[in-house]
Protein backbone atom coordinates (compact mmCIF):
# COMPACT_ATOMS: atom_id res chain seq x y z
CA UNK A 1 0.00 0.00 0.00
CA UNK A 2 1.91 3.25 -1.24
CA UNK A 3 1.89 6.20 1.14
CA UNK A 4 0.70 9.37 -0.34
CA UNK A 5 0.67 13.36 1.03
CA UNK A 6 -2.86 13.89 2.22
CA UNK A 7 -3.70 16.99 0.46
CA UNK A 8 -6.78 17.99 3.25
CA UNK A 9 -4.35 18.14 5.57
CA UNK A 10 -2.33 21.68 5.89
CA UNK A 11 0.51 21.50 8.23
CA UNK A 12 2.44 24.42 9.27
CA UNK A 13 5.29 23.30 10.67
CA UNK A 14 7.19 25.95 13.02
CA UNK A 15 10.46 23.47 12.86
CA UNK A 16 11.20 24.40 9.39
CA UNK A 17 14.02 26.56 8.88
CA UNK A 18 15.06 28.86 5.41
CA UNK A 19 11.38 28.96 4.36
CA UNK A 20 12.10 31.33 1.21
CA UNK A 21 11.27 27.70 -0.78
CA UNK A 22 10.79 24.55 1.31
CA UNK A 23 10.57 21.13 -0.99
CA UNK A 24 9.74 18.98 2.05
CA UNK A 25 7.01 16.73 1.52
CA UNK A 26 5.15 15.03 4.91
CA UNK A 27 3.88 11.73 4.90
CA UNK A 28 1.58 9.79 7.76
CA UNK A 29 3.63 6.75 8.77
CA UNK A 30 2.93 4.40 11.56
CA UNK A 31 6.15 4.58 13.08
CA UNK A 32 5.62 4.30 17.03
CA UNK A 33 8.77 2.79 18.04
CA UNK A 34 11.58 4.41 17.83
CA UNK A 35 13.97 1.20 18.76
CA UNK A 36 12.99 -0.93 15.56
CA UNK A 37 13.24 2.17 13.10
CA UNK A 38 16.40 2.59 14.90
CA UNK A 39 17.16 -1.56 13.74
CA UNK A 40 16.01 -0.65 10.15
CA UNK A 41 17.96 2.47 9.86
CA UNK A 42 21.35 0.06 10.49
CA UNK A 43 20.02 -2.24 7.92
CA UNK A 44 20.32 0.66 5.86
CA UNK A 45 23.59 1.52 6.87
CA UNK A 46 21.95 4.84 7.82
CA UNK A 47 22.11 6.28 11.02
CA UNK A 48 18.97 7.23 13.28
CA UNK A 49 19.96 10.67 15.24
CA UNK A 50 17.96 12.29 17.80
CA UNK A 51 16.62 16.34 18.32
CA UNK A 52 18.28 17.42 15.40
CA UNK A 53 18.42 19.31 11.85
CA UNK A 54 17.55 17.59 8.49
CA UNK A 55 18.67 18.75 5.96
CA UNK A 56 16.90 19.90 2.10
CA UNK A 57 17.38 21.81 -0.68
CA UNK A 58 19.42 25.32 -0.82
CA UNK A 59 20.68 24.70 2.68
CA UNK A 60 16.56 24.56 4.26
CA UNK A 61 16.33 22.44 7.49
CA UNK A 62 13.53 21.24 9.01
CA UNK A 63 14.33 20.59 12.92
CA UNK A 64 13.35 16.68 13.63
CA UNK A 65 12.82 14.94 16.40
CA UNK A 66 14.16 12.25 14.67
CA UNK A 67 16.24 12.54 11.58
CA UNK A 68 17.30 9.54 9.10
CA UNK A 69 21.39 10.70 8.53
CA UNK A 70 21.19 9.38 4.65
CA UNK A 71 24.31 9.45 2.93
CA UNK A 72 23.30 11.99 0.30
CA UNK A 73 22.67 15.53 0.48
CA UNK A 74 19.20 15.05 2.27
CA UNK A 75 17.81 13.47 5.06
CA UNK A 76 14.49 12.47 7.00
CA UNK A 77 12.79 14.33 9.58
CA UNK A 78 10.70 12.64 12.02
CA UNK A 79 8.00 14.24 13.81
CA UNK A 80 4.76 13.25 15.74
CA UNK A 81 1.94 15.85 16.28
CA UNK A 82 1.25 14.71 19.70
CA UNK A 83 3.62 12.48 22.30
CA UNK A 84 0.63 10.01 21.44
CA UNK A 85 0.50 9.62 17.81
CA UNK A 86 3.27 7.74 15.12
CA UNK A 87 5.83 10.13 13.89
CA UNK A 88 5.27 11.80 10.55
CA UNK A 89 8.22 11.20 7.85
CA UNK A 90 9.44 14.41 5.91
CA UNK A 91 11.99 14.82 3.24
CA UNK A 92 13.03 16.45 -0.12
CA UNK A 93 12.56 14.73 -2.76
CA UNK A 94 14.54 16.36 -5.34
CA UNK A 95 16.21 15.04 -7.69
CA UNK A 96 15.91 11.35 -6.03
CA UNK A 97 18.85 11.61 -3.70
CA UNK A 98 16.08 10.16 -0.88
CA UNK A 99 14.30 7.27 -2.85
CA UNK A 100 17.38 6.28 -3.87
CA UNK A 101 18.52 5.16 -0.73
CA UNK A 102 15.40 4.71 1.27
CA UNK A 103 13.01 4.02 -1.82
CA UNK A 104 9.61 5.86 -3.15
CA UNK A 105 7.72 6.80 -0.98
CA UNK A 106 10.01 5.48 1.82
CA UNK A 107 9.18 1.63 0.43
CA UNK A 108 12.18 0.04 1.98
CA UNK A 109 13.15 2.12 5.35
CA UNK A 110 9.20 1.39 6.01
CA UNK A 111 9.70 -2.52 4.69
CA UNK A 112 12.07 -2.72 7.08
CA UNK A 113 10.31 -1.15 9.97
CA UNK A 114 7.97 -3.88 9.26
CA UNK A 115 10.42 -7.22 8.98
CA UNK A 116 12.10 -5.25 12.34
CA UNK A 117 9.03 -5.06 14.19
CA UNK A 118 7.56 -8.52 12.91
CA UNK A 119 10.78 -10.10 14.23
CA UNK A 120 11.05 -8.00 17.67
CA UNK A 121 7.32 -8.86 18.15
CA UNK A 122 7.63 -12.72 17.34
CA UNK A 123 10.90 -13.18 19.10
CA UNK A 124 8.84 -11.63 22.73
CA UNK A 125 6.33 -14.41 21.90
CA UNK A 126 9.02 -17.00 21.75
CA UNK A 127 8.47 -17.62 18.00
CA UNK A 128 11.32 -18.23 15.66
CA UNK A 129 11.33 -16.20 11.97
CA UNK A 130 13.09 -17.60 8.77
CA UNK A 131 13.60 -14.21 6.82
CA UNK A 132 14.13 -14.76 2.71
CA UNK A 133 14.96 -12.10 0.61
CA UNK A 134 13.05 -12.78 -2.68
CA UNK A 135 14.02 -11.68 -6.04
CA UNK A 136 11.65 -9.15 -6.43
CA UNK A 137 12.73 -7.07 -3.49
CA UNK A 138 9.89 -8.39 -1.02
CA UNK A 139 10.69 -9.83 1.94
CA UNK A 140 9.48 -13.20 3.11
CA UNK A 141 9.42 -14.22 6.90
CA UNK A 142 7.92 -17.47 8.51
CA UNK A 143 6.45 -17.73 12.12
CA UNK A 144 6.99 -21.09 13.43
CA UNK A 145 6.77 -22.11 17.25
Amino acid sequence: MPLVPNPKRKTKNPKTKNTTMSHFTTILTQIRDVDTLEAACAELGVELIRNTDARGFAKSTRQGELVVRLKGPYDIAGNRPSPTEPYELSTDWWNGHVEREVGSHYGRLLQLYGVQKTMREAAKKRLRVARRQEVDGSIKLTLAA
